[in-house]
């Protein structure tokens, strides 16, 4: 019974510190979350019969290496309807803060394997032509914070 008793102490102290450790993060986490994230709305064209190896690079290397450099990939996609569905990529991509992303894109720029892997899917000629680029934030009833 003493065993039991102590036993059920020593697992109640482990559930109180837990939890109390468990709030202290979860403080943090809450005060982390309240900066706004900053979305960015990227849309790409590409020149005639450029567009499949535009997706291959970004598919094969540029999210990832996006992801090396603090960029995190939220979605992709293809217009349905032509003539966009022939040459455009629309995507979008979050960083921590407005100076995050500038940060990010300076050594996404200046990274050595992005310099190997632009120019080798470019062998054949550019394969884009423009890009917009929105920078955008939740609003306080969006879903996606």
């Amino acid at each position: 019974m003493r065993t039991t008793m102590r036993s059920m102490a020593v697992l109640m102290t482990i559930f109180a510190a837990g939890f109390g450790l468990g709030q202290v993060f979860d403080g943090a986490t809450t005060a982390n979350a309240q900066a706004p994230k900053v979305f960015e709305l990227r849309t790409y064209t590409a020149p005639e019969g450029k567009l499949p190896n535009l997706l291959a690079r970004f598919r094969d290397d540029t999210l990832r290496i996006f992801e090396k450099h603090g960029m995190h990939n939220v979605a992709y996609w293809v217009p349905q309807d032509t003539p966009a569905s022939e040459n455009t990529l629309i995507y979008v991509i979050s960083h921590a803060s407005r100076q995050a992303a500038e940060n990010s894109w300076a050594a996404f720029r200046a990274d050595p394997e992005w310099a190997r892997v632009a120019e080798a899917s470019q062998v054949d000629g550019r394969i884009v032509s423009n890009v917009e680029s929105v920078f955008m934030q939740a609003t306080e009833f969006s879903p996606m914070q």
